[in-house]
């Protein structure tokens, strides 16, 4: 039994001091990350703020067209919202094809986002993980590393990034906004996130005390009916990626005049596909031109043995999303 105290927090500003007090204290959200590690024994926080109370849980439309949601946001609320249904259908997929009802039914937007990753090294206490203890090793580079990433790896992690929201968020530029002890900030989600590096246990650029509030999506007209997201796993509910890919398609005449792509499942951060975007941009929309863009962006891949498989997995599972975009919009 590890003690620890609770304070529920009124307001950001009272949050962010709490936690400023505690340097091994966290925000209390859904929950539904921070307990599983707690109970597994990953972390042993001081304090939880009690986050649930703040007034962070609206979805509205902004001035420009783009919507703006609210950190704490449930997960089935998002999905079911009607406005992100229609303007911005991948991400009700993407939420949609992640964990199970009841989950979905905690979890929240902000929290969805910073969730840590499931390799099952980082999970299991009595085992080396570099991203859970700095300078102990990746047991899973030679060992079970089937579900882990072939991108963005380094010699110190091989995980992969687990949330399914943030892909599709990744791929419509998002912006998240945060407050913190040195004031507010509005953060690209692309570049909320980092690459393990040398420095595997940081996962994002927040610092400690820092509350995500909100997220903004832009406006984005084509996404309203050309955008989807497909998930690849093992089993139809309730798993983790193998590869997610997320695309919003603006074609006409025959040529794809813009795209946006993101993958999941197969680096350690939601990975924006930018050379396959830019292979596509501009050209007559074929199956053979999907996947030599898939090719153009898997160039750089490390794959290990045991997940060398999502190569042509991406490839494949990209180049029938692609066309699958394409038929839609030529159907009468």
């Amino acid at each position: 039994m590890n003690p620890f105290r609770y304070e529920r927090a009124s307001d950001a500003s009272s949050a962010i001091a709490l936690l400023a007090q505690a340097p091994n204290g966290a925000y209390l959200g859904g929950g539904t990350n921070l307990i599983d590690h707690m109970k597994l024994g990953l972390r042993h926080p001081d304090l939880l703020v009690d986050i649930t109370r703040l007034p962070y849980d609206h979805i509205e439309v902004l001035a420009d067209g783009g919507v703006r949601i609210g950190a704490m946001v449930r997960n089935s609320d998002l999905a079911a919202d009607r406005t992100i249904r229609a303007r911005y259908p991948l991400v009700s997929q993407a939420l949609l094809a992640g964990a199970s009802g009841q989950l979905r039914n905690l979890a929240t937007t902000g929290g969805n986002l910073l969730q840590r990753t499931r390799c099952i090294y980082f999970q299991d206490i009595s085992k080396p993980c570099n991203k859970r203890e700095p300078g102990s090793g990746c047991a899973a580079r030679d060992g079970y590393h089937r579900d882990l990433a072939i991108l963005g790896t380094s010699q110190n992690c091989i995980a992969t990034h687990p949330s399914d929201m943030a892909v599709a968020l990744v791929a419509l530029d998002a912006l998240v906004r945060t407050q913190g002890p040195h004031g507010e900030r509005t953060i690209p989600l692309m570049d909320l996130y980092r690459l393990p590096g040398n420095e595997p246990q940081h996962d994002t650029v927040i610092t400690h005390g820092e509350l995500i509030t909100a997220i903004d999506l832009p406006p984005l007209p084509y996404a309203a009916t050309h955008s989807r997201y497909r998930k690849v796993r093992d089993r139809a509910s309730y798993a983790f990626a193998l590869v997610s890919v997320a695309a919003a398609l603006d074609f006409a005449d025959g040529v794809i005049r813009d795209v946006r792509i993101a993958f999941g499942g197969i680096a350690p951060m939601p990975w924006r596909a930018k050379k396959a975007e830019a292979a596509l941009r501009g050209k007559p929309a074929s199956e053979e031109l999907f996947r030599q863009a898939a090719d153009a962006e898997l160039a750089d891949a490390q794959p290990l043995p045991g997940n060398a498989f999502k190569i042509p997995l991406t490839r494949n599972t990209l180049a029938r999303m692609l066309l699958d975009l394409v038929e839609e919009k030529n159907q009468p």
